[in-house]
């Protein structure tokens, strides 16, 4: 994967990133996203935030060699801090994180979210607790996507702050527009999930030490949630 040619997964990102953007990619490692969207005229000027030395220097490399200096700025900050109020930024992307991650970067960056910006999400895991902060934040889940790419199961979720909006432990669980849709790659991750809950399940059974009875709980209910969706 380089600028040119973006990762299956990061090119269905880059499909929900509005023309004319002005893009924060948050944690964006070598720059590809922002370089390849500004190659190819999408948006109108970007902002790749990293918070380690090694990948904030290989952005620097990938925007410098493309010649998009003048539109790409490659800031080392924490999170949100990245952003500052003369960027007018439109639309945020964090990928490849975890849910719980992309939650603790959104709350404790809030003072740098207008509220306007489109949230382009890609975590890896923990989207029940995203989710939930989405909602609880006034966000209303207006895309969401699952892909498969190398055996694993990538979900994109696209947010923005609209009318308050209730979802149920299931839809935050397995995603509202997910349980709508039910396409193939839906049902084969959750099929897949199952299978796993009941593993989980017996080796809790078979485990020598007493596990915490809530977390027990957590999982049967789960393994129930999935039954039902599958039934």
């Amino acid at each position: 994967m380089n600028e040119h040619t973006l990762s299956m997964r990061l090119e269905r990102v880059a499909a929900h990133v509005p023309a004319g953007a002005r893009l924060a990619d948050i944690g964006s490692d070598h720059g590809y996203l922002p370089v390849a969207l500004m190659r190819r005229g999408v948006i109108a000027a970007a902002v790749a935030g990293e918070v380690a030395l090694t990948p904030f220097h290989a952005a620097e490399r990938t925007v410098h060699e493309n010649e998009l200096d003048a539109y790409i700025t490659v800031r080392l900050a924490d999170g949100l801090a990245a952003i500052e109020p003369g960027d007018a930024i439109t639309a945020i992307s964090l990928c490849g994180m975890g849910g719980e991650t992309i939650r603790d970067i959104l709350d404790s960056g809030k003072v740098h979210l207008t509220g306007c910006e489109r949230l382009i999400l890609q975590p890896n895991g923990g989207e029940q607790p995203l989710r939930q902060w989405l909602m609880e934040n006034g966000y209303r889940i207006l895309v969401e996507e699952l892909l498969q790419e190398n055996r694993f199961y990538y979900e994109i979720i696209v947010a923005e702050r609209g009318e308050p909006v209730t979802y149920t432990c299931e839809e935050l669980y397995f995603g509202p527009l997910q349980m709508q849709a039910r396409s193939q790659v839906f049902l084969a991750k959750w099929q897949r999930m199952l299978h796993q809950k009941h593993k989980t399940l017996a080796s809790f059974e078979q485990a020598r030490q007493a596990l915490p009875e809530a977390k027990v709980q957590e999982i049967a209910q789960q393994a129930q949630w999935i039954n039902a969706l599958l039934a």
